[in-house]
């Protein structure tokens, strides 16, 4: 049909060209045909029903040749089609052959080493063969131990005959269904109202839900996306609507105000870059030297924002705060526990008041109203600190003379020598974490993944292959450097910074770098090549090599050179 229609248009611009050409010319070349064309016998009735009968079969082999061959094209398309949309079929049928697997074990098969296992639908997949040999497995990388389902949905390319088959053939099992809905699901439950989350987002944990995007996004835009922006909750997502909403502030010595949303949106609105880490961050690489206690975090539990709301600065000094740099200032949610005691967090006095310290009341992430996740309708954002003191639901500020006694304060988010054990623990030794160290990322490529080598254009030539990752230090320090290595430190290569032009002291937004790092002959014969990354800021501090060097029982402050083992093409 596509051909017929290619054809009829074909004629009808040559027939369009035509009338044009005679048109201009004055019906000059319709005379001069007619001149140059000569009847045997001028006038002849026979000789012109010949010519007639001549061009009218031509005109019907040709429709006919035309219209065969565009069925037989049109036969074709009908085919694939028919082919094409029974195999979008594939991966929601069950197939009987094949055995099934849980969530969970799928979820153990995330790497190379344990062979990586993917969903679609109802099927699961062992697709590290083809991620081996295939320049773009990092990307599979990031759906690793789960389903590809959400990528496809935007990666509508895949959706083919050609790939779908190829999928197909790497079908292992079945992917067992939950075929009944747990308690937790049921009226009334405290999970009940969870909020929707994006596909993308890889759960640590369902409940409470925590979860972090795949690493290979996390560079790919200074400001995360929100939908795209790491969760961490500690208890269910409590309901709360803007008009109920009330913030209670006690300043000490009674005074105390409340504020409701309308309120806090009235005063002078400021807004803040900044980057948000869970002080979990990376732990997964820190489990590696020894077992610790904790969420088993990637590095993406960590992203960038433009935060926006009332600063508290103002709010505690027309409270009549003053500053003493011996108290401290309390926040609470209105995340409850089964003891119904809110989430709470608490930081310096002197960070809340500091102008520069931009502590702010958050409405707005991203120019967008906080989504439930985020802390709807108002979270403290306290840059360049841990995530645990950036409280979301924010209901309740107290000026107080000693820390928030709750146990995300006193008994977690603390650091402790590699020496100290469970046995020996005593949190009450401990600094609660507040400015996080420096850190860095390797976003692309990912481990395991097969890196194309690139021809460098410039006068000196070579190969390299490109690197691209994210680095942050705590308390408003800003980022200087990022050096790599991929020859384990024998030489180094400094990464192109992208970050805000901001004074130091205030560099609260992550800083995105790339990187191009020259490959040798013998790297390129050898295949495996492992990738370096650390990080310095302001102060010239610097990750350090090893996790056996900052292992804590916690798994925490998981700052060390970030390490990634590629394949080369």
């Amino acid at each position: 049909m596509r051909l017929l229609r290619r054809s009829w248009a074909g004629l009808m611009h040559h027939q369009q060209r035509r009338l044009l050409v005679t048109t201009s010319n004055g019906g000059r070349e319709e005379q001069q045909q007619q001149q140059q064309h000569k009847w045997s016998s001028p006038g002849s009735r026979t000789e012109q029903m010949i010519y007639a009968a001549f061009w009218a079969g031509g005109l019907t082999l040709g429709y006919h040749w035309l219209t065969h061959r565009s069925h037989h094209v049109l036969l074709e398309e009908q085919k694939e089609d028919e082919q094409e949309a029974l195999a979008r079929l594939w991966h929601v049928t069950l197939r009987k052959e094949l055995p099934t697997y849980k969530a969970k074990q799928v979820e153990q098969h995330n790497c190379p080493e344990n062979r990586i296992w993917v969903t679609y639908g109802l099927g699961v997949y062992d697709v590290t063969d083809f991620a081996e040999n295939h320049p773009g497995g990092d990307k599979i990388l990031m759906a690793a131990g789960s389903a590809i389902d959400p990528f496809w949905a935007i990666y509508q390319q895949h959706n083919t005959l050609e790939v779908l088959e190829l999928l197909e053939g790497f079908r292992i099992g079945n992917l067992e269904g939950e075929l009944v809905a747990t308690v937790d699901d049921e009226l009334g439950s405290p999970w009940s109202q969870e909020p929707q989350r994006h596909a993308l987002l890889k759960p640590a944990s369902k409940r409470p839900f925590n979860a972090e995007p795949p690493i290979g996004l996390l560079a790919e835009q200074f400001y995360t996306p929100n939908e795209l922006f790491y969760v961490r909750n500690h208890l269910p997502v409590p309901v709360i609507s803007a008009e109920d909403y009330e913030l209670e502030i006690d300043g000490g010595e009674g005074q105390e105000k409340t504020l409701s949303l309308a309120g806090i949106k009235a005063l002078p609105k400021h807004s803040v870059t900044a980057a948000i880490m869970c002080g979990g961050n990376r732990r997964s690489e820190m489990t590696k030297v020894k077992a610790v206690k904790g969420l088993s975090w990637g590095a993406g539990a960590v992203g960038n924002a433009k935060w926006s709301g009332a600063r508290l600065c103002d709010v505690l000094r027309a409270q009549g705060v003053q500053p003493d740099e011996s108290k401290h200032v309390i926040f609470e949610g209105a995340d409850l526990d089964p003891t119904s005691h809110p989430y709470g967090a608490s930081i310096p006095l002197a960070k809340a008041l500091d102008p520069r310290g931009d502590v702010i009341l958050a409405y707005e992430m991203n120019d967008e109203t906080l989504s439930r996740d985020h802390g709807y309708p108002i979270r403290v954002i306290v840059p360049g600190t841990v995530g645990a003191r950036n409280v979301k639901w924010l209901t309740r500020i107290v000026v107080a003379d000693r820390e928030s006694d709750s146990h995300w304060q006193q008994n977690d988010y603390k650091g402790f020598s590699p020496s100290t054990d469970w046995d020996t623990v005593d949190f009450s030794k401990s600094d609660a974490i507040q400015a996080m160290p420096v850190t860095s990322a390797i976003c692309a490529p990912q481990s395991g993944a097969r890196v194309k080598v690139d021809e460098d254009d410039g006068e000196e030539g070579g190969k390299y292959i490109t690197v691209k990752g994210y680095a942050w230090s705590g308390g408003g320090r800003k980022i200087v450097r990022v050096d790599l290595t991929n020859d384990e430190g024998a030489s180094w290569h400094v990464a192109e910074l992208e970050q805000e032009d901001i004074p130091d002291g205030r560099h609260y937004g992550w800083s995105l770098w790339t990187a191009r790092l020259p490959v040798s002959e013998e790297q390129r014969k050898a295949g495996d090549v492992e990738i370096w990354a650390k990080a310095v800021d302001s102060a010239y501090n610097v990750q350090p090599e090893k996790f056996e060097h900052i292992w804590n029982l916690r798994g925490v402050l998981a700052n060390a050179y970030h390490k990634v083992k590629v394949k080369i093409v």
